[in-house]
């Protein structure tokens, strides 16, 4: 059975596992920084206030996690217990082998062979492939060492978490603010990094993350 103390805690936990303070975490999810505050968690008269199911949908899907995690944290357990059942592998390879010429078709696509390989979850999408997060610019919610599963050709809309290849070379990892009127503008998931704008001449492919492992 769900408790009101246990809800609560795994939004809490939830926010732990991300490096986020339960603030961090409303504003991430687009919600009032103060939504998740403890003195929200009962009314004026005592009862128990419990988030909504709109806010926690939300805080769900900018964690890049899932259902199943939410209620292993609500449940105590770990959510890696919770994790995806797996299927096909699919290609692996670093960002900045992912900058690195002929790596990539023009769709966005691996070429070639000699790919390392992981398995990755079912039902991602034909076409996936995983990057692995190297170095501190995805901080908080991608650490160094993580793997990232992108869907090239997927449609993109705001709110998004993609990843970026420009014509220069340079791979990125934003969240989609807009795309119109001949410019992509992205917001940098660490706020120690600068957000973009780029002329959609200067963008080679955009691939949207679909899914994350930590």
């Amino acid at each position: 059975m769900l408790s009101h103390e246990r809800v609560w805690a795994a939004i809490d936990a939830l926010a732990e596992r991300y490096s986020l303070s339960a603030s961090g975490l409303a504003r991430r999810a687009g919600l009032d920084s103060t939504a998740f505050n403890k003195s929200k968690r009962l009314s004026a008269d005592g009862r128990p206030r419990w988030p909504s199911t709109e806010s926690l949908s939300k805080v769900i899907e900018a964690t890049n996690s899932s259902l199943d995690e939410f209620l292993a944290l609500v449940q105590g357990r770990s959510p890696q217990a919770s994790v995806a059942s797996y299927g096909a592998t699919v290609p692996l390879l670093g960002f900045a082998q992912a900058g690195a010429g002929g790596f990539f078709d023009d769709a966005g696509f691996p070429a070639g062979q000699g790919w390392d390989l992981v398995e990755m979850p079912t039902g991602r999408g034909e076409g996936s492939y995983a990057l692995k997060v190297q170095g501190d610019s995805m901080l908080p919610l991608y650490r160094d060492g993580d793997v990232l599963i992108v869907t090239p050709g997927a449609q993109v809309r705001k709110g998004d978490r993609v990843v970026v290849k420009t014509t220069g070379g340079e791979v990125m990892a934003k969240l989609l603010e807009r795309q119109a009127a001949g410019v992509i503008e992205l917001i940098s998931l660490n706020p120690e990094h600068p957000n973009r704008t780029l002329a959609l001449g200067e963008v080679e492919w955009v691939a949207r993350i679909v899914w994350a492992s930590q």
